[in-house]
């Protein structure tokens, strides 16, 4: 199997009503990215060894079969200073030939993705792709690369850039849309700009997806300040555009089994790129199982429904709270086999969670719905007006599909459920009280 990116043309088109508006439509990118960067596990210390060796574990270890299919440089792979020609050069030592290292990695059956920023460096102080834009797309193009993440430091004084955050990427768009035309090479084209400047409401128009927050830390609080931020900004997803929550970080620090999966299922389920960020040389099987659920990953991967979950109830805190350490608790969203729920116990000590089903505005009323378990893989019997989640453990999370499972049964009282109470009519005009 040989990945490909190649198309006659790059076009920006206008999505269908079902997909955000203005969003670029290139031929790729529809589905969030799946796949592995090397930068959580081992920033600079990387060479073509290394991410081979890496590609080979994905294989072996089925990620590639689940779906994780892109290899994706970080920052560090240059040399420090451009050409006399002014080319970006790979480290002689350590990427001593890049096509060499993508037609292995396509050979392999992955894409292969390469990294580089907007300013005058990168964040690690190599050569930045300003005023190079077009140069060095052409570049990784003729490398063989599919994928592009753009990071945002060194940037240049005003009276240089004359240019907003949004100008700044759009210069990178166009050359990648140029490289296109004239090679049929599409990229993807991922923006690492830290969530600046609104990003969520032009992202989709240059790009496939777009950092919302800064940079992830191994930890129950660098989660949920993320998952929080996630919260408000969840309509800016869709097929062709995604919020990036950055790089999973399951298999680093000191999160719980529990917290991984938390992290794992609120990636997956706003539909945000997955990529695997650990040492896959020495990753444990609990951690593995986690990367690789495939009823989760199914829902990150949904052909018909792009859109991601959003909060139908915030919880704990009264509904539209910013609180980073305390975010949303309940979530829901369509998909394409049934309503998808998300509950997160953001409490140091397990609790019961309960949820009326009509809470959530996909829920039918006077339906009674079949409940399937996405983490213990089981088939839950029949939810009728509600659910209680019991004993979900501290930081832990609860993954439910239901599926339409005929009409509830007759005369439950009250005659309507959850808010619709409080306007409860009979046909006569009585209201119900």
């Amino acid at each position: 199997m040989t990945p490909s990116r190649t198309f006659v043309t790059a076009v920006v088109g206008v999505l269908s009503v079902a997909n955000s508006a203005n969003a670029i439509m290139n031929g790729v990118g529809k589905l969030p990215v799946m796949g592995y960067n090397a930068w959580n596990a081992f920033a600079c210390d990387v060479n073509e060894t290394l991410i081979i060796q890496t590609a080979q574990y994905m294989k072996e270890y089925g990620l590639l079969d689940v779906g994780y299919n892109h290899v994706n440089l970080d920052d560090c792979w240059a040399m420090k200073n451009r050409s006399a020609t002014g080319e970006v050069m790979s480290d002689s030592i350590r990427f001593p030939s890049m096509n060499s290292l993508t037609d292995q990695l396509h050979a392999l059956g992955f894409y292969a993705g390469i990294y580089s920023d907007s300013g005058w460096f990168t964040c690690a102080g190599y050569p930045g792709s300003f005023m190079h834009e077009e140069q060095d797309a052409m570049t990784f193009q003729s490398w063989g690369f599919d994928f592009l993440k753009y990071d945002n430091c060194a940037i240049p004084f005003d009276d240089i850039i004359q240019e907003g955050m949004i100008g700044k990427y759009q210069r990178m768009a166009d050359a990648l849309a140029v490289v296109a035309k004239k090679t049929g090479t599409t990229f993807v084209f991922s923006l690492c700009e830290w969530g600046w400047n609104q990003v969520w409401l032009w992202g989709a128009q240059m790009s496939h997806s777009w950092r919302i927050d800064d940079d992830i830390a191994p930890d129950w609080n660098s989660l949920a300040s993320i998952i929080n931020t996630a919260s408000f900004i969840t309509q800016a997803t869709n097929h062709y555009g995604h919020n990036d929550l950055d790089m999973l970080e399951i298999g680093n620090g000191d999160l719980t089994y529990d917290e991984a999966k938390s992290h794992f299922t609120a990636w997956a389920l706003v539909k945000a790129p997955l990529l695997i960020g650990t040492n896959l040389a020495s990753i444990g099987q609990e951690m593995l199982s986690i990367l690789k659920n495939e009823e989760i990953i199914a829902i990150n991967q949904d052909p018909v429904y792009g859109t991601s979950i959003s909060p139908f109830r915030w919880g704990i805190n009264p509904d539209w709270t910013y609180n980073a350490t305390s975010p949303a608790q309940y979530w829901s969203g369509p998909s394409e086999n049934g309503t998808v729920f998300m509950l997160i116990n953001t409490l140091s000590q397990p609790a019961d969670m309960f949820f009326n089903l009509t809470e959530s505005p996909w829920i039918r009323a006077g339906i009674q719905y079949s409940v399937r378990d996405l983490w213990t893989h089981t088939n839950n019997g029949t939810a009728v007006r509600d659910f209680t989640a019991m004993s979900v453990p501290a930081h832990g999370v609860v993954a439910l599909l239901l599926k339409e499972d005929g009409n509830e049964p007759a005369g439950l009282m009250p005659p309507c459920a959850g808010e619709a109470l409080s306007q409860c009519t009979a046909e006569n005009g009585m209201r119900y009280s």
